[in-house]
């Protein structure tokens, strides 16, 4: 599990932390292959100039200020203007968490304490839980100053980055809302409340990525690939026919077999 050192502040109180990551990448990647010998698809990076192969360890970062023309900035000459303030997470100021759009919220990390901060820490994510707040802060990552959002949970404390507002694409143009009658709204009312369970994230599955491990693996021992079946169910045209028959069907669900 990948991990960041840093420093939660406000006030006068310092709060040593490891920010974690929180997920993992279980997607099934694809190599590109050569069409008519199923050979690896290599890229190789090259100088513009000399038009050698390059290694990782021979590449540096460079800024281009004019045509052509760059300057070679190094890790060891960004970390050195950082200042102690940069590399710490300060706590601008505390929010409602519901005042804040998820469209901000970028990457979530798991921030549990260093050796030394373990009641610091558990007097802020008390202290959010009870007023119901999360702390806005901000910190370099980087090359670049990054908001986050400190959310307190019953077992811990998430840290979420965030995007700035001039990074969120305007959202799309409201749409032309059409009436909506009392019956239907009762209607859609009674069938989210019917659908209404606690979040259990363990009863969610990639169940694309499974079928398309099955198509790997019938692909792999040479048998046919077989269609999925289409879904019989006819589509219900009128809105409220549609809401009953949804209706019936969560109940019927939520029936124990």
């Amino acid at each position: 599990m990948v991990s960041r050192k840093s420093v939660i502040t406000f006030g006068m109180v310092a709060i040593p932390i490891a920010m974690l990551t929180t997920t993992k990448d279980n997607d099934i990647h694809f190599n590109q292959l050569h069409k008519e010998d199923n050979s690896r698809i290599r890229y190789k990076k090259t100088c513009a100039h000399c038009g050698k192969e390059v290694s990782t360890q021979d590449i540096v970062k460079g800024f281009e200020y004019d045509k052509d023309k760059y300057v070679v900035i190094t890790e060891e000459e960004i970390e050195k203007i950082k200042t102690e303030k940069e590399k710490s997470i300060q706590i601008l100021h505390f929010a409602q968490l519901n005042q804040i759009s998820p469209v901000y919220y970028e990457k979530t990390y798991q921030a549990v304490p260093e050796a030394g901060g373990e009641k610091a820490f558990e007097l802020l994510r008390s202290a959010l839980m009870n007023e119901q707040k999360i702390a806005i802060g901000k910190t370099v990552m980087g090359t670049k100053d990054t908001l986050m959002a400190i959310i307190p949970r019953e077992d811990g404390v998430l840290i979420s980055t965030m995007f700035y507002a001039d990074e969120i694409k305007e959202l799309q143009k409201p749409y032309t809302k059409p009436e909506v009658s009392e019956q239907e709204l009762n209607m859609a009312k009674i069938l989210i409340n019917s659908m209404d369970t606690p979040f259990d994230p363990s009863k969610y599955k990639d169940e694309y990525q499974s079928r398309l491990r099955e198509l790997i693996e019938t692909k792999v021992s040479g048998k046919e690939i077989v269609a999925a079946e289409p879904d019989s169910a006819g589509k219900v045209i009128d809105l409220m026919e549609a809401l009953k028959a949804s209706v019936e069907k969560a109940q019927k669900d939520k029936e124990p077999a």
